[in-house]
């Protein structure tokens, strides 16, 4: 594909990778969590520590891991301790600046389901469930949360609450003694969501290019608000573009060879 054209998947990719700062210690999951977050650290955040819950720190994978326990994260980390002080020391320790977040589906408060779709004991769909994500939800400093937007996974009502984000929304965090902030940003193929300061609900803040408030309010299941500053996301460079591209062509030889 042409450097001057996208997908929006890429561009969701991009603009969640620019969340990362340079240095951040960032505890992160499996998927478009961890193609975002390698994304920043083959740009403009080549020091962000990568955290994967296998107790790989550090991790600078050169292809995208499969797994956890993908042997590439070991291989390629700083160290590799055990799971318990990963949770223990670093993230409930409080030296996990962002948990980067997959969802199945998401609230307006940005709780996350990653459990079950319909009744909980005759569900729909069994989905993979929990793994560190709760913990990762109320003890990281701040979460991200990446996933396309479709009434399907932004739902007014989760089947379950399979790690907290802001609950029924307000103080509910601080009131309940949680030290992290919880979820600062949504991260779509439509654009990025962040919580109101006071309901905590969220509202569109940024809209990726070629899309509108009409779509992104078609692709909500609750009545979706924009933000007084809903800004336009800037567009994928071609830095971006080709250290993106470059690393899923990385990882689909290396996946198809093995």
């Amino acid at each position: 594909m042409p450097e001057d054209k996208w997908t929006s998947d890429e561009m969701m990719t991009i603009a969640a990778s620019r969340l990362l700062k340079d240095g951040d210690i960032c505890f992160v999951g499996i998927g478009l969590p961890s193609a975002a977050a390698n994304l920043a650290r083959a740009t403009h955040a080549p020091d962000v520590v990568l955290i994967y819950e296998s107790g790989t720190i550090g991790a600078k994978p050169n292809v995208l891991p499969l797994s956890i326990g993908d042997g590439e994260l070991a291989e390629t980390a700083d160290v590799v301790v055990s799971t318990p002080e990963i949770f223990r020391y670093w993230l409930q320790g409080g030296r996990v600046d962002v948990g980067f977040l997959g969802a199945a589906q998401l609230d307006r408060y940005g709780n996350i389901n990653t459990t079950v779709i319909g009744d909980y004991h005759s569900p729909k769909v069994r989905l993979p469930g929990a793994g560190g994500a709760p913990e990762i939800a109320t003890c990281a400093g701040e979460v991200f949360v990446i996933l396309r937007q479709s009434p399907r996974t932004f739902v007014n009502k989760l089947a379950f609450v399979t790690s907290a984000g802001h609950a029924d929304g307000g103080n509910w965090r601080d009131d309940a003694g949680l030290p992290g902030k919880g979820p600062t940003a949504v991260i779509t193929d439509i654009g990025i969501l962040r919580p109101q300061p006071e309901s905590r609900e969220l509202v569109m803040t940024d809209l990726h290019p070629g899309f509108s408030m009409a779509d992104a309010e078609a692709a909500t299941g609750w009545p979706l608000q924009r933000a007084a500053t809903c800004v336009e996301s800037p567009r994928p460079n071609v830095e971006e573009l080709g250290a993106l591209r470059d690393l899923k062509e990385r990882t689909a030889r290396a996946h198809a060879n093995g």
